[in-house]
């Protein structure tokens, strides 16, 4: 006989209910029943007798009586296997690394697999493995729509170009989703003159809507003690952060700025400046509890027409989902090499790594360009969420990774579906994308402390991807410079090599998986992170408190050559370890067995390694290069 007590339900503020601990160490179920809202926060759990079944279903002992442990207990029990389980992971990467334990050599150890190749290895090849699992999963279900949620279609705008503003604002009127249903709010990071063209394009493109508009000489958090230039202000380097400040409640402003929110279907805001964080903060403050979901956007996207509609979807169908995101394209991607290989990092990005972490509902970071949040659960952070400190320094940066890692913190499952889909620009000059990349790096990292306290909510693949991510930087780095600092050159001709054989097998796959043989190119970006996005994580840490030297905005393009010098550091530091490896080989002794098989080794290894750039030069430039057209450093804007 079973229990006929009461279920336990679900509470929106206390998070959905924690996984079994049995569930840890297996695949999340892919059926999961979906949980009506709780109406008090102490849960009925059914009752049990001696010698009859427990609510799962196994028999309990006979004559025993079957206690069920406390919350707490079960919170601390969980917490004590996560952590252990951290340390095992981190424990067994760091002797795999350090033992330098050789599976396979050949005769004079020049060549060699080690143990620690083979882990990263089996780990590739188990990402790869549950992210088509996750793809195979989203082709086969077909969910679908009640049309009864409202949505609030948020932008976040700065100084954007034009042509881009202009196709973000027509494809969001696009959008296949009820108009009674969805309001479309752009909130602009400034409220001078020379941001004015931003919200009359806003009025020509949505004219004939319900549209409302209004200039805001505040924000919610308005500095009055603090002069800032708006036109110079924001992004650029040596700028520092204000200092934040509640507003009287009685503002006019804000006033009016709610109340054209809440009434309004398409409403633009010009605010004073205060980052993209008080952008959004605007938007979902305005907002309140007036609507069921909250889509974020940039002003660079462009989204396709079901965009919204298969990310509504997705939250619709179970309960435990606080937030989705969609598939990021870049939108400008013939405009350089910098723009085409970031394409193809981010289909690499999403595809792999984020549809891997859905199949385990943890997706680390629901993207600016395209997400989707439930409003309620929003509400409930929003505060703590704008205020987040680290070592003291209000947090400018990393709002979406943390608004994603706030949602995680009570108990939300989050996910990633391929079949919602945007387009965005990404910077196409090596320095821009640099300095973008750094200030994703420093929220990554910070994101990753904050993210740990978290891990025992959640499957155990988040922590064995934090960890192993966390730490690939610097075992990198490691070898790389023992290498270079050998005093032998085939190391390092042998580490170049492993690197690109290993960029070429993940390039192949993505070919089979994207059933597009442009994805081979993916292979090239081993170097822009070797030689760029590699010592730029180190400078990323170093400056991590720090809430300048952020992406400038599109009107200027270049401004911020901080960056340049960690890769400055890095190169000479590879350049030293050349010249000595050659100086130390200048001196060995070349006429020994073993040393006139390293010279075969050399020849056979530079031929290939020479050969492969050659021909995937040469394939870029007469496949990909022809369709590429100049693009000028800055926007000339008319107003």
């Amino acid at each position: 006989m079973t229990s006929d007590g009461p279920q336990p339900s679900l509470d929106a503020r206390q998070g959905p209910p924690p996984l079994q601990p049995a569930l840890l160490l297996s695949p999340p179920p892919r059926e999961i029943q979906k949980l009506p809202r709780q109406t008090s926060n102490k849960p009925d759990f059914p009752a049990t007798k001696p010698g009859s079944h427990t609510g799962s279903g196994r028999p309990s002992a006979a004559g025993m009586d079957v206690t069920i442990l406390p919350k707490g207990v079960v919170s601390i029990g969980r917490r004590i296997v996560t952590i252990g389980f951290a340390l095992l992971i981190l424990s067994i990467l760091a002797w795999a690394y350090i033992s330098g334990n050789q599976l396979a050599s050949d005769r004079y150890h020049i060549m060699a697999f080690g143990l620690y190749g083979a882990f990263l290895t089996a780990h590739l090849i188990i990402q790869s493995f549950f992210a088509f699992l996750e793809h195979k999963r989203m082709k086969r279900d077909s969910l679908t729509c009640s049309y009864t949620k409202t949505v609030a279609l948020t932008i976040s705008a700065y100084q954007e170009d034009p042509a881009y503003l202009r196709e973000c604002l027509e494809s969001v009127k696009a959008t296949l989703y009820p108009p009674e249903k969805l309001r479309v709010i752009m909130v602009i990071d400034g409220n001078s003159p020379d941001d004015r063209y931003m919200m009359d394009m806003f009025q020509e493109v949505f004219a004939g809507e319900d549209v409302g508009t209004f200039v805001w000489e505040n924000n919610y958090h308005h500095q009055p003690l603090l002069d800032v230039d708006e036109g110079d202000s924001g992004y650029q380097a040596g700028d520092e952060p204000p200092v934040y400040s509640e507003i009287d409640m009685d503002d006019l402003g804000q006033l009016a700025v709610e109340e054209l929110i809440r009434t309004k279907r398409c409403v633009c805001i010009m605010q004073k400046w205060g980052g993209k964080r008080e952008v959004m903060y605007t938007a979902f403050k305005a907002l309140g509890n007036s609507v069921d979901y909250v889509q974020v956007c940039d002003s660079d996207t462009k989204l396709a027409p079901d965009a919204t509609l298969e990310l509504v979807k997705v939250l619709e169908s179970n309960e435990r989902y606080g937030a989705v995101g969609g598939d990021v394209r870049i939108l400008n991607l013939s405009d350089s090499y910098i723009s085409f290989m970031s394409s193809l990092r981010y289909w690499m990005a999403f595809n792999i790594e984020r549809a891997c972490q859905s199949y385990f509902d943890c997706v680390s970071c629901i993207s600016g360009p395209l997400g989707l949040y439930r409003n309620d659960l929003l509400q409930q952070f929003l505060e703590s969420w704008y205020n987040q400190k680290f070592l003291g320094t209000h947090c400018t940066f990393g709002d979406d990774r943390h608004l994603t890692n706030r949602m995680l913190s009570i108990g939300y499952a989050t996910k990633y579906t391929a079949r919602s889909r945007c387009y965005s620009e990404t910077p196409s000059v090596f320095l821009r994308w640099l300095a973008q990349q750094t200030r994703w790096t420093k929220s990554y990292f910070r994101e990753w402390l904050y993210n740990a306290l978290w891990w025992h909510r959640h499957h155990l693949w988040m922590t064995y991807e934090s960890v192993v991510a966390g730490i690939f930087p610097f075992f990198v780095t490691a070898t790389v410079l023992r290498l270079f600092y050998g005093g032998n050159l085939w190391d390092i001709l042998w580490v170049l090599l492993c690197v690109q054989l290993v960029a070429c097998v993940k390039a192949l796959y993505a070919c089979w998986l994207r059933k597009n043989f442009i994805m081979i190119f993916m292979s090239l970006y081993a170097v822009l992170y070797m030689g760029g996005l590699l010592p730029a994580k180190y400078f990323a840490i170093i400056t991590m408190n720090k809430s300048s030297w952020g992406t400038s905005g599109r009107k200027k393009m270049v401004g911020n050559y901080m960056p340049l010098l960690p890769v400055s550091i890095w190169g000479l530091l590879l350049l030293g370890g050349l010249v000595y490896t050659i100086y130390q080989e200048a001196l060995a002794d070349w006429t020994t067995e073993a040393k006139q098989t390293e010279i075969w080794y050399l020849l056979i290894g530079s031929a290939i390694y020479v050969g492969y750039w050659t021909f995937m030069i040469m394939l870029y430039w007469l496949w990909v290069r022809r369709c590429c057209r100049k693009r000028v450093d800055f926007y000339s804007v008319q107003v």
